[in-house]
């Protein structure tokens, strides 16, 4: 599953607008973005610009560095993610010739959807779906 920076971003600057308790409209006017457009950059439907991801940092109190650090943090996580080798990877042989293996899988092979045991920073993990393996399947992690 590939996240968009504007969907990380928007996830992040929600998260940090709900744990203070502000609504849309409070932050909005401190920012002087409209309510619409805050909304649609919440919901990542909207790429900010630098100057409006700016403003809005500013009227969260959230230094832009703080935000991007962990976006970058986040994004990371959900790679990790769809990367983790799965129970039925681990599972398939690791040798077959003339077959380009990179990270003991074959190239082309998709990635299951069974996942690992995975810390993701709390804003983004609604982007994950939640599956548990088969009874009596072993997850393996990467």
């Amino acid at each position: 599953m590939t996240v968009l920076l504007r969907e990380a971003i928007g996830d992040r600057l929600r998260h940090t607008r709900t744990t203070q308790h502000r609504t849309l409209r409070e932050v909005s006017r401190s920012a002087r973005v409209s309510l619409g457009y805050l909304s649609e950059v919440e919901r990542g439907r909207k790429e900010a610009s630098s100057e409006l991801l700016a403003a809005i940092c500013d009227a969260l109190d959230l230094p832009m560095a703080d935000l991007l650090h962990t976006v970058a943090s986040d994004m990371s996580a959900l790679a990790a993610v769809a990367n983790a080798p799965t129970a039925q990877d681990a599972a398939k042989p690791r040798e077959t010739a003339g077959a380009p293996y990179e990270g003991g899988r074959l190239l082309g092979e998709s990635v299951g959807d069974q996942l690992s045991d995975i810390r993701l920073q709390p804003a983004l993990t609604h982007r994950l779906p939640t599956l548990t393996p088969p009874r009596g399947e072993v997850v393996v992690a990467a």
